[in-house]
């Protein structure tokens, strides 16, 4: 399994002049290796985009990306970061998407697709990333 960020799937939707091409070259490639999944969070987010749950399914379908719960050892392991984020003088007062994200990832061993890897390497750094840099 591997987790796509939402800022490639919004690349990819958005037909994004910038970053579509290269997102959907990786959504393509990297379905041939691995289940292309989100959670729920990354669900929330893209609903912005939608004016239905049918649409964004759909949407999701065409795109063969699966979704998936997030395990309570990684809830667990999102607010661990977040204490730490917290203790080195981050000012969100709630926990981050990319924290649920990266959190899931390190605890199911599974890589993460995105174009902003911030946060996951300094919160999750034996998370395997795939990103422009590194694709």
């Amino acid at each position: 399994m591997l987790l796509v960020d939402t800022n490639v799937l919004v690349d990819v939707l958005e037909d994004d002049p910038g970053w579509a091409d290269w997102s959907v070259r990786q959504l393509r490639a990297q379905s041939q290796v691995h289940e292309l999944a989100i959670n729920p969070i990354i669900y929330a987010e893209l609903s912005l985009a939608f004016e239905t749950v049918e649409a964004l399914d759909r949407a999701l379908g065409r795109l063969g990306i699966k979704l998936h719960e997030v395990p309570r050892p990684a809830l667990f392991l999102a607010g661990k970061a977040f204490v730490r984020y917290r203790r080195e003088g981050g000012r969100k007062h709630n926990v981050p998407a990319d924290f649920f994200v990266g959190a899931q990832a390190a605890v199911l061993g599974c890589p993460i697709l995105t174009r902003d890897a911030r946060r996951y390497r300094s919160y999750f750094p034996r998370v395997k990333l795939i990103t422009p840099e590194r694709a």
